[in-house]
């Protein structure tokens, strides 16, 4: 997530009411998760475990819980619960929004489009041009769709991420400010759920086709052209390439990359990173005819075991 202007460490510490190690004037411009920072983010990290990652990721602003020696060109934000001020810096920066009417007066619905009776389009919302969303679509604010989309009945886009903080007293949520984004002609089927981006998008490619009660995960980006059937779930900052056909009931992790034009046969578990160009089955999945000859040794070891009991 960007901000609209750019703005200074010290406005950003008086907002949370923290310390800071910098120049008062060092830059910010927006703040982002782990998994999608940019130069000029704040990102947040309250467990050593992964302090060195945020200190070296692309993140020039650290909000963290602990004083550290500050790298080279970065600037810290010193807080006693990281996470807890980075929702309070969405929420001031990305407040939510009531909406009154079932379509925003600040959506932007593109020429030739169609919206069927009881969907909701809310705030800043942008249709492009010949889309057609069918009744009972929910599209949450900020979401951005582009031309000659089909959204079938019942689909919900931009919930949020599923993203949350144990504590003693329960969970605690992240808040989601980012979005999902639809590029041009994706056909999305009935009763889907694409949820938004933590702070970034959730990205669904050019020309993709996702079939009935698809779950899509925050900050998960999808190539162009791919093909999901139904009852698919993918979790969140997964990295789906171009041209990856995932079949029914398929299972993925989260924070992982499938490479182009894979092939992941139904029913199948992706608990790790997948090549691009070749067919994998199976839980964890592997490739196909491994897996399968496999499952034909499996096939056959009943026999083994009643001949060799046979000639003891």
């Amino acid at each position: 997530m960007k901000f609209p202007n750019p703005h200074t460490l010290e406005t950003i510490a008086g907002i949370i009411d923290a310390k800071f190690i910098g120049d008062s004037d060092f830059p910010v411009l927006g703040m982002n998760e782990i998994h999608v920072v940019t130069e000029g983010d704040i990102v947040f990290v309250d467990h050593p475990k992964y302090y060195t990652k945020a200190l070296e990721s692309k993140a020039t602003v650290i909000l963290i819980n602990k004083e550290v020696n500050c790298p080279k060109g970065k600037a810290l934000l010193i807080s006693d619960d990281p996470f807890r001020d980075f929702n309070q810096l969405t929420n001031h920066f990305k407040p939510f929004m009531a909406s009154s009417a079932a379509i925003s007066d600040t959506a932007h619905i593109g020429e030739g489009t169609v919206i069927q009776p009881n969907c909701f389009i809310g705030n800043h919302v942008h249709i492009g041009k010949n889309c057609l969303i069918h009744s009972n679509v929910s599209i949450y604010d900020g979401c951005s769709i582009g031309d000659g989309v089909t959204i079938h009945a019942g689909t919900v886009i931009g919930a949020d991420a599923f993203y949350y903080k144990k504590r003693d007293a329960g969970f605690d949520k992240l808040v989601s400010g980012g979005r999902v984004v639809i590029e041009d002609g994706v056909d999305i089927g009935a009763g889907c759920t694409i949820d938004r981006g933590v702070s970034g998008d959730t990205t669904i490619g050019e020309g993709s086709k996702l079939d009935n009660q698809i779950q899509i995960g925050h900050d998960t980006v999808l190539g162009k052209k791919c093909l999901l059937a139904s009852h698919v779930g993918i979790a969140g900052c997964v990295v789906v390439e171009d041209e990856v056909t995932i079949w029914g009931q398929v299972g993925v992790t989260s924070g992982i990359t499938i490479g182009k034009k894979a092939v992941i046969l139904a029913q199948s578990g992706v608990a790790g990173p997948l090549e691009g160009g070749k067919t994998y089955f199976g839980s964890p999945a592997r490739e196909s005819r491994e897996k399968l000859k496999e499952l034909a040794t499996l096939k056959m070891l009943p026999g083994l075991i009643k001949k060799m009991k046979g000639n003891s």
